[in-house]
């Protein structure tokens, strides 16, 4: 059988109603960045999903997840020149929480990004 795809399983946490990389993020992402640029992960492609809490409304929230997984992709892009046809943003709103909450509560780890291996 093939082998699997290399998996990557990290998630990037924001700040309250932001979409800007905080100093964890950073540390986070320059890994994924050195592992992306790698020769061996060229072929791979990956899907950057954005997430926010339930604060706000489900409009400003899919926005909010858009911009935080567009953030990703455009430093990724920027910062060690991965090729942005292998980075596929999505917002996926508050409708995929880590955390199951009630309406308009505040959790940090549902604030999020998370990257997904496509495969090659």
């Amino acid at each position: 059988p093939p082998a699997a795809a290399p998996s990557v399983n990290l998630t990037v946490t924001f700040s309250s109603g932001s979409a800007n990389l905080p100093p964890q993020a950073i540390r986070t992402l320059d890994e994924l960045g050195k592992a992306l640029a790698n020769p061996d992960l060229a072929a791979f492609r990956f899907r950057v999903e954005g997430h926010t809490d339930t604060v706000g409304d489900d409009a400003m929230n899919q926005s909010l997840s858009e911009r935080r997984a567009a953030a990703v992709v455009q430093y990724l892009s920027a910062r060690f020149g991965i090729p942005a046809e292998r980075l596929q943003a999505v917002g996926l709103g508050e409708s995929q929480p880590l955390v199951q909450t009630g309406d308009q509560v505040n959790e940090p780890r549902n604030r999020r990004v998370q990257v997904v291996n496509l495969g090659a």
